[in-house]
């Protein structure tokens, strides 16, 4: 604690009538002198009888010094030191420059020393030399800037005066436009890394290129465990046509096409009544093979729908006369192609059965007819 202001008149001399003395003046002015020596006076740091802290000083109160910080008492307008009149060395923890500009001359920046490297982390190199500098930031060790230097695999750098030869040194073989395509992508790191260990080829890769499938749509092939070769069993040319080795398929009218041999433990036919109306009956050959037509008047047949030519197509209609025996006509199509040029005769009994059989090649041009039974129970 400063030696505070203690009066030294003690006998009061110094009081209203009083007779003063040299020596009692000498001694207030000695003790007020004591008070405000550098060594020996107040402190000013708050405490008693020490004096208050001093918190504003400058020629024109410019200075504000604070329990966290000393700050100019305005904004941008005061120097700390001048061009004639430097500071020596600072030290600082951190510096934060958030308006103007940094300048400085070359030789003092070459002499730039600190206590401690600042580390990369905090914007530094980590090194107190250049060299040092360099390989802690994988610049090479050679005080250089020859693209040989730079160009080195091993230093994980790339060409600075070729940007092709960069990209060359970097290993990367996309372009700038399959680069881009990850521009806007939103999947997260998890999601990209389940390509980690792909091994499909660019080729392989770019068939999903223009797939529709939305995201729920591809997440049914999550734990699909059919092989590549499994899944290419749906690598059809044409649908409806059948291959080796392939999937099955009907076409876009729901037919197949087997280019080869069909072996079958069973084989079943539809079998499909058919009805007249108007004296007018119609056999659709695409709804079947085998048809039967219970007759109900006279009535003329018409074939529709055979497949196109060079498609052989057979068929059976089975004739069942009316209970009452009415003895009813069945036209055939001018097509039909009958043995000898002759239409057989129906058996005109209370229900009776007859069968024909059908066939052509031609597309229905030419139907060549067979009676396979007549008379029948």
């Amino acid at each position: 604690m400063g030696t505070g202001y203690t009066r030294t008149d003690t006998t009061n001399n110094i009081a209203e009538g009083g007779v003063i003395n040299a020596s009692d003046l000498d001694g207030e002015f000695d003790a007020l002198l004591a008070a405000f020596v550098s060594s020996t006076g107040h402190t000013h740091d708050g405490t008693a009888a020490e004096g208050a802290p001093i918190t504003v000083v400058g020629p024109a109160q410019d200075y504000v010094g604070a329990a966290g910080d000393f700050s100019p008492k305005a904004d941008s307008t005061y120097d700390l030191g001048k061009t004639a009149t430097r500071w020596a060395v600072g030290y600082l923890d951190d510096l934060q420059a958030t308006v103007g500009t940094i300048t400085t001359l070359t030789t003092e920046l070459n002499t730039l020393v600190s206590t401690s490297d600042l580390p990369i982390t905090k914007g530094g190199t980590g090194a107190g030399t250049a060299g040092d500098a360099r390989t802690n930031l994988g610049l090479g060790t050679a005080a250089t800037t020859a693209s040989t230097d730079y160009a080195a695999v091993a230093n994980n750098l790339s060409d600075l005066s070729s940007a092709a030869t960069a990209v060359t040194n970097l290993g990367i073989t996309a372009t700038a436009a399959e680069l881009n395509l990850l521009d806007g992508v939103t999947a997260t790191t998890v999601e990209i890394n389940i390509l980690d260990g792909v091994t499909s080829t660019a080729v392989e890769l770019n068939l999903l290129d223009g797939v529709t499938s939305t995201t729920a749509e591809l997440n049914i092939l999550d734990g699909v465990t059919a092989t590549a070769t499994e899944l290419n069993y749906n690598d059809i040319t044409t649908l409806g046509s059948s291959e080796a080795s392939k999937t099955v398929t009907a076409d876009a009218n729901g037919d197949v096409i087997l280019l080869q041999e069909l072996k079958a433990t069973s084989y079943n036919e539809s079998y499909v009544a058919v009805t007249s109306t108007t004296n007018a009956t119609t056999v659709d050959c695409e709804a079947g093979n085998t048809f039967m037509h219970t007759l109900t008047e006279n009535t003329t047949f018409t074939f529709s729908n055979p497949p196109a030519t060079g498609t052989a197509y057979s068929m059976s209609i089975e004739i069942i006369q009316d209970a009452g025996a009415s003895g009813f006509a069945v036209t055939w199509p001018t097509s039909v192609d009958w043995p000898a040029a002759t239409a057989p005769t129906l058996t005109a009994t209370a229900s009776a059965k007859d069968v024909f059989v059908f066939t052509t090649r031609d597309g229905g041009t030419t139907w060549y007819g067979f009676t396979a039974g007549q008379a029948l129970a």
